[in-house]
């Protein structure tokens, strides 16, 4: 039985699986405002109080960067520790991994209908995949070949130097630095980052905001009004800061790919993706993408996929949870080798 955990600034998915020794079946599932608790093992307890069930292996996936067994969260006053993991599950190894290192483990026990395609490309097998998420806040990570299965190798890339590439995002840039002191992806490629697009084409004056609009955005999440309005075309200033928001994304997924060379794929994950994915569709994404002088017939090549799963996190964590017993024990239980490659066509971990 093994506990898995998606710690996300907004919610936490939790989740236990059973092993047959072959695969996953999720036996019962919580989700959460993560804002509504004072910490991780608070959700963990109420949870397995709930359910009653004992797990024997836990594995959370945590937004932020995770050192030495422990993970201040980046959208949210968590301190999340393997240590008091331990004490509360009563266990003696609690895995604690970045979020986007279990999305990327997650795109992997996927079957086909969970992406949409952006670009079909020419996959290498075996090849590196990279996996780019836009959502409370911007998560970037890796999949490397090793010893027969994939490997997730975590970053913080989205707290990264913006890099502007035509006059309007040099001054999105400079709005960025007078407003934060620092101009990253992450305050342009996120929730909160769209609204910063939003107000830095109506504060410069590009386009008027209609007295309607501004009664729309008083309530609810402005973020996802602003995509609702320009994916309807209803409002121009919302379909600029959709468009820029869109190009910029395309352009940074193009910069990982080309970081690590990824000719298995990119996957384009987060919550922001499967909502706005008409935008993503229309050509924007994808021509920034492979906007990189030299390197464009190479980008053209690569697989783009959107993740449309929204529990990819989830299921990456206990994927990793899984491997790890295994490793720990010398039992291989796991799909390895051709089998683990083919899995996001052929056995998806969903039940």
């Amino acid at each position: 039985m093994i506990l898995a955990g998606d710690i996300g600034g907004t919610k936490t998915n939790l989740a236990c699986f059973q092993s047959d020794g072959e695969r996953l079946t999720p036996v019962a599932e919580r989700t959460v405002k993560s804002a509504d608790y004072p910490g991780l093992e608070a959700i963990v307890e109420l949870f397995l109080r709930e359910t009653a069930l004992v797990p024997t292996s836990a594995c959370f996936g945590v937004a932020g960067p995770v050192v030495d067994g422990q993970c201040k969260a980046t959208n949210l006053p968590w301190v999340v520790e393997t240590a008091s993991l331990q004490r509360v599950l009563r266990l003696p190894s609690v895995s604690l991994i970045n979020d986007l290192e279990a999305t990327a483990y997650g795109t992997q026990t996927l079957p086909a209908e969970s992406f949409a395609v952006l670009q079909a490309g020419q996959p290498q097998p075996q090849g590196n995949v990279v996996v780019i998420a836009a959502g409370t806040g911007l998560g970037e990570a890796a999949l490397l070949w090793d010893n027969g299965r994939y490997r997730a190798m975590a970053s913080e890339g989205g707290h990264a130097d913006f890099a502007p590439r035509t006059p309007l995002e040099l001054e999105l840039c400079q709005y960025l630095l007078k407003t934060f002191g620092h101009a990253s992806y992450e305050r342009i490629l996120s929730g909160p980052g769209k609204l910063n697009i939003y107000r830095f084409l109506k504060e410069t004056g590009r386009w008027e905001e209609p007295a309607w609009l501004t009664k729309e955005l008083e309530s609810g999440d402005p973020s996802a009004k602003i995509s609702q309005f320009g994916l309807s075309g209803r409002s121009e200033l919302c379909v600029q800061a959709l468009d820029l928001f869109a190009s910029i994304y395309g352009a940074e997924a193009g910069n990982l790919a080309l970081t690590f060379l990824a000719r298995g794929g990119v996957y384009v994950g987060g919550g922001i993706a499967p909502k706005i994915i008409e935008k993503l569709t229309d050509g924007t994404f994808i021509k920034a993408f492979r906007e990189k002088g030299r390197l464009a017939s190479f980008l053209s090549a690569i697989p783009v996929r959107v993740v449309l799963e929204p529990k990819t996190a989830l299921y990456g964590a206990a994927q990793y949870g899984w491997h790890h017993v295994a490793d720990r024990t010398g039992r291989r239980t796991v799909p390895s080798s051709e089998s683990t490659t083919r899995r996001s066509h052929d056995a998806p971990l969903t039940s």
